[in-house]
């Protein structure tokens, strides 16, 4: 009857209203009579009184601990508390009440906030002579932009790029990442500043074109959409130059290249820097940007994937990223050029169809080492066509011995399949002690007739597979692929030598640490993949 009682406003001891009016005056004076209690509400009353009655003698339990409230805990100790939650939340928490709203302006929270969230180390002092707090630099500048943290690809027609935004202190930087200069491939890459964000004075977050050899000026940045934003630069006549266009190309040229336009005598090369020069400068800074995942790693990878820089004959060098698919592996560009711009996958490994090398006097022939990748070329044809007809074979019926795919990353397989045979099986076939597992190496030399940017490549290798290459005209027209072989040097190494070029690719993994680059999970990195390659395309 107390619940009752609740809902309908009547005290527990009177009659409830409702029940009233459906008895007749007798039932309603007999009910009055009877006591107004239930056995479920004496129950509850009961351990109600209990609760409130603990304490009175030592017979009556344990007594509960006091009540506490948020509120009524010092003030050091809700600094404390609000400094490990994340910055997000701490919005919503200062509208609860006027004192959790003071101590949220105590600025050892955000500078606790920015430190753990976007690494910002910067002291104090700094932040006093500008006038700025660590609230501000939390709410006006890092939140604001952490959507632009991490690496980006910007549109540049074929040409692609490396943009990598980070919290550089008291800023956040855009920094383009270049390859080092042709061909040296072992050296640092490069970077420079494209543009930075920063607060003056309170106020809200300046934005600055770094673009250009005057200095800062006057930018903009917009977030298009999700893992899409975009930069405007509001005064492009910093960017140039007063010897007109010539001082610019020449000076464009030293920084790109690394020397001038006389040291380069070969006039297809000329072409090619000059056209890249004029197609890139036109943008003027102006670009729009999409974000790109490092590759996800897994235990059974032949090689930690990642960035690798890589030299492509006269377009200089280029970034490739490795990333491995279960039984292939594959290198997409992340720069490109006319030929192969970027977003396409310049190379895919097999992983299933390892090639042992002839020794090493063998190897000096191209038509030996030519030979011995066509076999196997044609061995997987011949098993790709099985595949195909034993498919269409087993339509409509269960096949008699099923086999299951394999499922996850995939290591190479030692075995051939029994009806491979002969010299092919010879020649692929990995010899019973591999070198690479014994950790001794296998001797390595290119063929005779095989061009190479950088003669100073290694001269043991672990183990050689099978693999095609990206090739096409001017424009990306007429793309095919071509059989080659995949040589893994070590876990920073690999090369890939391109048999109808007569051309070999040396690449050497990018040694830097990017933050915000990790894919949600792999489906988003395999979606970001197809992305960048359907720009393309």
């Amino acid at each position: 009857m107390a619940v009752c009682a609740r809902l309908c406003g009547v005290g527990p001891s009177r009659g409830c209203r409702r029940r009233q009016q459906r008895r007749g005056p007798a039932e309603t004076a007999a009910a009055d009579s009877e006591p107004d209690t239930d056995p479920e509400e004496e129950r509850i009353e009961a351990g109600a009184a209990a609760l409130a009655g603990a304490g009175g003698g030592r017979g009556a339990g344990p007594s509960p601990p006091p009540r506490c409230s948020l509120l009524e805990l010092p003030p050091e100790l809700l600094v404390e508390i609000f400094a490990s939650l994340p910055g997000t939340d701490l919005p919503s928490l200062a509208q609860v009440c006027t004192k959790f709203r003071r101590i949220l302006h105590t600025d050892t929270i955000w500078r606790r906030r920015c430190r753990e969230e976007y690494g910002v180390c910067e002291n104090l002092r700094k932040l006093d002579i500008t006038g700025v707090s660590c609230r501000d630099v939390y709410a006006k500048l890092l939140h604001r932009y952490r959507h632009i943290l991490g690496l980006w690809q910007p549109d540049i027609g074929p040409y692609g790029g490396l943009l990598n935004v980070v919290v550089d202190g008291l800023f956040i930087i855009g920094w383009m990442y270049l390859p080092p200069h042709d061909p040296h491939v072992d050296d640092p890459m490069r970077f420079k500043p494209l543009f930075r964000v920063h607060l003056m004075e309170r106020k809200s977050a300046t934005v600055e074109c770094m673009y250009g050899h005057r200095g800062p000026h006057n930018g903009h940045i917009q977030i298009v959409k999700k893992d899409e934003f975009s930069t405007k630069c509001n005064q492009t006549d910093h960017h140039r130059m007063s010897g007109g266009r010539q001082e610019e190309f020449r000076t464009w040229l030293r920084e790109e290249w690394g020397r001038t336009l006389e040291d380069i005598f070969h006039e297809h090369m000329q072409e090619l820097i000059l056209m890249k020069f004029i197609y890139t400068s036109q943008y003027d800074n102006c670009l729009t940007y999409r974000r790109i995942y490092l590759p996800p790693s897994h235990p059974d990878d032949l090689i930690r994937p990642g960035l690798f820089k890589g030299t492509y004959g006269s377009h200089g060098l280029e970034i490739v990223m490795l990333s491995f698919h279960g039984k292939r592996a594959r290198g997409t560009k992340i720069t490109g050029d006319p030929n192969i711009p970027a977003g396409q996958q310049t190379v895919e490994i097999d992983l299933m169809h390892r090639i042992q090398l002839p020794d090493v006097e063998s190897l000096r022939s191209f038509n030996e080492l030519s030979r011995v990748v066509l076999e196997v070329r044609e061995r997987v044809r011949q098993e790709q066509q099985q595949q195909e007809d034993g498919a269409e074979d087993g339509e409509g019926r269960a096949p008699q011995s099923p086999r299951e795919p394999q499922r996850g990353p995939a290591r190479p397989s030692v075995e051939l399949p029994a009806e491979t045979g002969g010299e092919a099986a010879a020649a692929a076939a990995p010899a019973p002690e591999q070198p690479a597992q014994s950790g001794q190496g296998q001797p390595f030399v290119l063929p005779v007739g095989v061009s190479s940017r950088n003669e100073d490549y290694p001269r043991t290798c672990r183990m050689c597979f099978y693999g095609t290459g990206l090739i096409a005209g001017h424009g990306f027209t007429s793309p095919e692929r071509t059989p080659g072989v995949f040589i893994l040097f070590d876990e920073d190494r690999f090369g890939f030598i391109w048999l109808e070029l007569k051309s070999f690719s040396l690449y050497s993994r990018v040694r830097a640490t990017f933050r915000n680059a990790e894919a949600p999970s792999p489906q988003a990195f395999e979606e970001m993949l197809k992305n960048i390659q359907s720009l393309t395309s």
